[in-house]
């Protein structure tokens, strides 16, 4: 049985960190993410872990850190938000590079500018391609079950891992959540044990050696090739945590899709306003459904097709734009999966949303949905490429 608490998403996640007591994290505030490093600093101050803690002078020193101490052989983390994710880039790539399994709590946040500290998707996403793997969460409790299963997943592949959740929506608000005790915890998470590492005794090693062009692309390779195993490992692990805890999790949660005509895909907070919506819709003998992404990398591509193949239409919500006059990251992943796939036969049209913490409404996922009935009825697409609730 476990622990009823009631805690925001940042304090969960931190509160995950306490119990699985890493080595080293390297920390720099940033707003909405400034609490997970405070809580957790405050566990060590009162001796509740072991890990040393650095307090660093930028987001960019935080990730060089925890590069430094991962490959010495040690779990690292970190947590980060918007602007401070972006500092990080460089090293990022770094550290997905040199195949070190670090966690990265990220509580999203808009990019500057115009100067906002609300949510949206901007600063994950502007990140996709740097070789992370990229979880997000839709409540307090899965940001919570991510972390969780996070490290797991991270050091089966050898991949550095985000773990994604909307800042102030869920990082801040307080929810009802259920916590695993902790001795269950460490041992589902388990001990780091690298194969190599530059403290191992007798193996004399390095990391992050300058490649020429007559290895770079094999390295490359057994990146991309860590990543696609990662999906079978996210599959596993979540159906382990299921038998833990009554919570089992997979790349995607399909929600109301097994006679759906239309469809959502959609990924964070935003689910269940979405979820909502859609109860509303069929009790008006509106079939229409979702499918939530968890596993933004690897893109759960097989899962996706799997899920709209029947459908007559779908949009893809993405609170993000990629500014290319075409669309969104997701909308981009999700059409070439299809296409991928020969999967023709769904229509499909691209939403932006949600930027700089735009409200979204039942009413604004319902505006979705009607458009989608008139695609679906008539079979002709317009525009793809759409803003929601904006003032034109």
């Amino acid at each position: 049985m476990g622990i009823r608490e009631r805690l925001s998403g940042n304090e969960a996640v931190a509160y995950a960190m306490k119990q699985i007591n890493p080595d080293v994290m390297g920390a720099y505030p940033i707003t909405p993410s400034t609490e997970i490093p405070q809580y957790f600093s405050t566990y060590v101050d009162n001796g509740e872990v072991d890990t040393l803690f650095i307090a660093v002078e930028s987001e960019h020193s935080a990730m060089s850190t925890c590069i430094g101490a991962e490959a010495a052989g040690c779990r690292a983390i970190s947590a980060t938000s918007s602007c401070g994710l972006c500092y990080m880039t460089e090293m990022l790539y770094v550290a997905a590079s040199d195949r070190l399994p670090i966690t990265l709590a990220v509580s999203c946040r808009a990019l500057s500018g115009p100067i906002n500290i609300n949510n949206d998707h901007s600063d994950a996403m502007g990140v996709r391609d740097a070789g992370w793997l990229m979880l997000f969460a839709e409540t307090n409790q899965e940001a919570y079950d991510n972390y969780l299963q996070a490290m797991r997943i991270a050091e089966a592949v050898s991949l550095p891992i985000m773990v994604c959740q909307d800042g102030f929506i869920t990082s801040h608000a307080i929810e009802n959540i259920e916590l695993v005790e902790t001795e269950k915890v460490k041992e589902f998470v388990g001990e780091y044990k690298p194969a190599h590492a530059l403290l191992k005794p007798g193996e004399p090693m390095a990391v992050g050696a300058y490649a020429t062009p007559v290895y770079y692309m094999e390295a490359k390779r057994q990146q991309a090739q860590a990543m696609m195993d990662a999906k079978d490992v996210i599959r596993k692990v979540g159906k382990e945590f299921g038998e833990m805890t009554g919570r089992t999790y997979g790349l995607i949660e399909t929600y109301m899709m097994d006679d759906a005509e239309e469809a959502i895909v959609i990924i964070g907070s935003s689910a269940g306003t979405a979820k909502e919506a859609i109860n509303e819709l069929r009790a008006q003998g509106k079939k229409v459904g979702q499918i939530k992404v968890r596993s933004f990398r690897p893109f759960p591509s097989e899962d996706i097709c799997e899920a709209l193949k029947n459908v007559k239409a779908f949009a893809v919500m993405d609170k993000d734009d990629s500014f290319n006059a075409h669309c969104g990251p997701m909308f981009a992943e999700v059409t070439a999966s299809l296409y991928a796939a020969g999967i023709s036969g769904p229509k499909g049209i691209n939403y932006i949303y949600g930027l700089g913490g735009r409200d979204v409404r039942v009413e604004s996922i319902q505006h979705v949905f009607a458009e989608l009935e008139k695609i679906a009825a008539t079979g002709e697409v317009g525009e793809t490429y759409r803003y929601l609730d904006v003032r034109e």
